[in-house]
């Protein structure tokens, strides 16, 4: 359920922006969601279609691109992509340490619109 929440800040920064740039139609939105986020796309997209009703946003179409999780090593600041199946087990590959922060894979990011 908590795509419900994400879609309406979403729905909220696309409608401030279309006010901002005079947009009287928005036909597409590439999000980039992280591998980590939980967030299911039909389930976007289908809030959006109700969130959207009656706004210039109605219709407009979800392009959704996932990115992967990328660990930062706090030892030698190495960054590298991991799959969440190897997140518990994960190390540097340059130098082997386990000490790692997330560095990006739960983010959730308007990469742009297209508008008429």
């Amino acid at each position: 359920m908590h795509e419900l929440q994400i879609t309406e800040r979403i729905l909220d920064v696309v409608l401030k922006h279309a006010v901002a740039n005079d947009v009287t139609k928005v036909v597409r939105i590439h999000l980039r969601i992280g591998a980590l986020s939980d967030l299911e796309d039909e389930w976007i997209q289908h809030y959006f279609d109700y969130l959207s009703r009656g706004t210039v946003a109605e219709s407009a179409q979800l392009a959704i691109t996932h990115a992967q999780a990328v660990l930062c090593c706090r030892s030698c600041a190495s960054s590298f992509e991991v799959k969440r199946e190897q997140l518990a087990q994960a190390e540097c590959p340059d130098c082997g340490d386990r000490d790692l922060e997330l560095a990006a894979g739960r983010e959730y990011l308007i990469e742009n619109m297209e508008v008429l």
